[in-house]
């Protein structure tokens, strides 16, 4: 796709989304006055509010995914200089993916001092499509977009974070110093978990000198972990697994008196419900619960039958709250905010934890470790070929101070 069809689709895409918000606005502005004065709206246009929202949605995604495909690197072997593809790549996509020809990847492992022996199972992925799929989870998994994220070489890693500062004073030019105490410090190790993916094609896919296998396997593989992983990071319980932020405890007491580790949550008032009056209101009060430090940099993390709720809060000046991204590469916002959707997200009901504010960036480290292996499967399913690939991946909760939760109980 050239760019310049890219920035005229994108562009197409961004007109429609902001003729579709004004119909939704004008829409949504009609059932309110029909509220008002009958105590209900008309079903017509619940229903026309509902496809403009999904339209809303559409959209969006289509902007994101044009951008996305646009600027993802190429996996061709010759990068416009000439460059030839390197061994280990080769021997495993033309020998060991297509044909099942084990030697020359193993004798490639075998020379490497840094990658795993065979008799582990399977064989390394090559650098290139390795950095492909972690790529293209960046694009699918919500969370990973937005958190911090680091590559690791063994399952033991240990993240040490500052609980308190050094002590410190003023003092004059010539006054003595007192010596000032040490910070304290705890030992965060975030939970590591195997992934595995079991993606199948025909042999017949294989042969065919067309068929694109690198990008098969990384999208393929992408996917199929994004789903995984999206869930684990949201409200995995960190057993063989990520531990997710809403696993962590959570407390309504604010950041100076609340327990290492705990998550502050501000509630609503209402069991599964935002207040009748002024609901936009907790919205507010979820963003200042957040260190000013921290907001810049700050999202919102939502499903989108939330969002959909959101979307219809006004300010004092009939303003609405939410606003689409109407350029390329720009996020729908929130109070400013950008959103993203994160579908693993609970739905709102009672005690649920359905929004999230925070700077993931400092608040969520998601620990990859170097290596995903793939062992090639011809026999278990015949006529299909199966990759069952693995890759170790772990995720905790660094900073509680770094992200807040909207708890929709009535305390």
């Amino acid at each position: 796709m050239s760019q310049s069809t890219t920035a005229l689709q994108v562009k197409a895409a961004v007109e429609r989304l902001g003729q579709t918000f004004e119909a939704f606005k004008a829409n949504n502005d009609a059932a309110e006055i029909e509220r008002r004065t009958k105590g209900y709206a008309d079903h017509l246009i619940e229903e026309k509010l509902g496809r403009l929202s999904e339209e809303m949605k559409r959209l969006e995604a289509q902007i994101d995914g044009v951008s996305v495909a646009a600027n993802r690197p190429s996996l061709s072997g010759d990068t416009g200089s000439g460059r030839v593809v390197d061994a280990h790549k080769s021997a495993f996509v033309n020998g060991y993916v297509r044909k099942g020809l084990e030697r020359d990847v193993a004798r490639l492992e075998e020379k490497s001092l840094n990658i795993a022996t065979p008799s582990e199972g399977g064989y390394a992925v090559p650098m290139e499509i390795d950095h492909l799929i972690e790529q293209r989870l960046k694009d699918l998994s919500p969370i990973r977009s937005i958190a911090s994220v680091t590559q690791i070489g063994s399952a033991n890693y240990r993240k040490l974070v500052a609980t308190t500062g050094p002590a410190s004073g003023w003092v004059g030019e010539s006054d003595a110093r007192a010596e000032t105490a040490s910070p304290d410090f705890a030992e965060i190790a975030p939970p590591m978990g195997e992934i595995f993916a079991n993606p199948a094609a025909t042999q017949t896919m294989l042969d065919d000198a067309f068929f694109d296998v690198e990008s098969w396997l990384a999208g393929e593989l992408a996917l199929e972990f994004a789903q995984k992983e999206g869930a684990a990071f949201i409200s995995g319980d960190g057993i063989n697994k990520p531990k997710g932020f809403l696993a962590s405890v959570t407390s309504a007491a604010n950041d100076a008196t609340r327990a290492f580790g705990a998550i502050q949550h501000v509630s609503t008032g209402v069991a599964g419900d935002f207040s009748a009056s002024d609901p936009a209101d907790h919205l507010f009060d979820l963003v200042h619960s957040l260190k000013a430090g921290y907001r810049a940099g700050a999202q919102f993390v939502m499903n989108s039958a939330t969002l959909n709720m959101i979307r219809k809060f006004k300010d004092a000046d009939g303003d609405y709250l939410w606003r689409p991204g109407l350029q390329q590469g720009q996020a729908s916002t929130l109070l400013g905010f950008p959103v993203v959707e994160a579908e693993d997200m609970p739905d709102v009901e009672a005690d649920s934890l359905s929004v999230a504010f925070g700077n993931f960036q400092r608040g969520y480290l998601i620990a990859d470790r170097m290596g995903t292996r793939v062992l090639r499967d011809p026999y278990s399913n015949k006529p299909f070929v199966h990759f069952y690939t693995t890759r170790r991946v772990g995720g905790s909760v660094v900073n509680s101070d770094a992200i807040k939760l909207l708890k929709f109980s009535a305390a």
